[in-house]
C-alpha cells in the first residue's frame, strides 16, 4: 500500500482555519479519485512537515476526514483512504460479492441470528400466513474492518431453518441450498440516522444514510428474502444506466 503525496497552498483570502482548508483540499482530492482506496495518508508528523504546519493542525485536518468517513484510522498502522462501493442497480448481487469483486475482504459482525414470529409487515412482504416463523439475521456489514452498513434480513423458516449455519455471506448459503434469489425489487431513500443507528454505523447522530429495502424472489415467484439495509452514504454510490425509449 503506497503512501499518498500531499500538495497544498494556503488561500490568504480564505478566513477559515488552516486545518479546515487542508481538510477541504484533501477531501476534494479523495472524492475526485486522486487517491486510491486503501492508500496510506502521511502521518501527522510527516503531514505537518510537508505542509509546514503544526502537528495539532495536521491532526485536526485528518480528524475532519475521519468524521466525513473518507479516512479510517487503523491502530498501530496509520490513516488510510476508506473503502467506497459503487453498486450497479441492474445486477442482483450480494454484499460479499460486491466487495470481493473490488478486492475487499467482506466480514459480518453478527448481532442476532434467531427464529422468531414474523411481524405483520414481514408477513405481507413475504406473503406468509399469520404466526409464521422466520429467520431474522441482524448484523453489521464490513469491508476490511470498516463498518459499511447495518442490515436486518428476514427469510421464511423453511428457507433458513438454522440461522447459525450462515457465515459471512447469506447468498452463498442460499446458493448451497439451491434457494438463491433470481430477481429482486429494491427501494432506496435517504434518512437521518437516529442515535442508536448512528452508534452502530460509527457516524454522528443525524448524518444522512441510505435506507434500502429489498424483496427477493425465486424463479417460481416465491418471496424468500426481505432485507432492510442502512448504508453509510459516504461509502456507497449507486449507479443506474438509462436508455431513452424509441420515439
Amino acid at each position: 500500500m503506497s503512501q499518498t503525496s500531499v500538495e497544498f497552498h494556503a488561500d490568504v483570502s480564505d478566513n477559515s482555519p488552516l486545518y479546515m482548508q487542508i481538510a477541504r483540499k484533501l477531501s476534494d482530492d479523495v472524492r475526485n479519485g486522486r487517491y486510491q482506496v486503501d492508500q496510506a495518508l502521511p502521518s501527522e508528523r510527516t503531514l505537518s512537515e510537508l505542509l509546514n504546519v503544526s502537528r495539532v493542525t495536521a491532526r485536526k485536518a485528518i480528524d475532519q476526514l475521519v468524521d466525513q468517513g473518507l479516512v479510517v484510522r487503523r491502530r498501530g498502522s496509520g490513516n488510510y483512504i476508506a473503502p467506497r462501493i459503487e453498486q450497479p442497480l441492474s445486477n442482483l448481487t450480494s454484499f460479499s460479492e460486491q466487495l470481493q469483486q473490488r478486492g475487499y475482504t467482506p466480514k459480518s459482525r453478527w448481532l442476532k441470528r434467531a427464529i422468531v414470529t414474523a411481524s405483520a409487515d414481514e408477513q405481507m412482504s413475504l406473503a406468509l400466513s399469520p404466526s409464521s416463523k422466520v429467520a431474522r439475521l441482524e448484523r453489521l456489514r464490513m469491508a476490511d474492518d470498516v463498518v459499511m452498513a447495518y442490515e436486518v434480513s428476514v427469510l421464511p423458516q423453511h428457507i433458513v431453518p438454522k440461522p447459525e449455519a450462515i457465515g459471512d455471506s447469506l447468498y452463498a448459503y442460499l446458493e448451497s441450498t439451491g434457494k438463491a434469489p433470481a430477481r429482486a425489487l429494491q427501494h432506496i431513500r435517504a434518512m437521518n440516522a437516529p442515535a442508536e443507528l448512528a452508534q452502530q454505523l460509527e457516524v454522528p447522530e443525524g448524518q444522512a444514510v441510505l435506507f434500502i429495502t429489498r424483496i427477493a424472489y425465486l424463479e417460481s415467484g416465491e418471496a424468500v428474502e426481505l432485507t432492510h439495509s442502512y448504508c453509510r452514504s459516504d461509502h456507497y454510490d449507486f449507479v443506474a444506466e438509462m436508455r431513452r425509449a424509441p420515439a
